[in-house]
């Protein structure tokens, strides 16, 4: 297989975002929010254009090429959650004990789970101001906030709080699922 020249992808930034390179470390930043990350390797590299940023690759091999992929992903992510958030959305499931959902800082308790007596309680181990959680009625959970990684593990952590353990998951389906993930 004949080897690339070079490969580039170009992020282009909306209007009103900026971005600042120090080393390996991006910051996108937007009314007062930002976000970094830091991106290191040997032979990929991120430059800024006009307009936006460029990861850039030089006589790739398939690893960096998929190397270079990713931190493009990665950086559309970055834009895409300052410019819009990222939203997921959770719904409480019971049959016959009724649930109860609370956010208390860092910590998202469920009580009555299967009628346990003892509560099941998720970490969300970030502040309120990069991940927000809310509850709205009494079974449906909404995580919002601008870095898609951190919203989705907030998710995660909840979903997987509810795990049902020692019976069979077709008959017991209490819990709490991801319904949607979108922006």
């Amino acid at each position: 297989m004949p080897r690339v020249a070079n490969v580039s992808h170009s992020i282009i930034l909306p209007d009103g975002m900026g971005a600042s390179m120090d080393g390996n470390s991006v910051t996108l930043n937007k009314e007062g929010n930002s976000l970094s990350r830091e991106f290191t390797h040997n032979s990929v590299s991120l430059r800024q254009i006009d307009g936006g940023i460029e990861v850039y690759c030089k006589l790739p091999r398939r690893s960096e090429k998929a190397i270079a992929g990713t931190w493009a992903a990665h950086l559309r992510n970055m834009v895409k959650g300052l410019d819009e958030g990222f939203e997921y959305r959770l719904k409480a499931v019971f049959s016959h004990f009724p649930m109860t959902l609370k956010v208390d800082g860092n910590k998202f308790t469920i009580t009555n789970m299967l009628g346990e007596k003892v509560p099941r309680v998720a970490k969300l181990p970030w502040t309120p101001s990069e991940v927000q959680v809310k509850i709205e009625g009494k079974s449906d959970v909404i995580i919002t906030g601008a870095d898609r990684e951190k919203v989705g593990q907030s998710a995660a952590n909840i979903e997987k709080a509810c795990k049902v353990k020692k019976r069979d998951p077709r008959v017991f389906q209490d819990g709490i699922y991801i319904t949607s993930k979108g922006a």
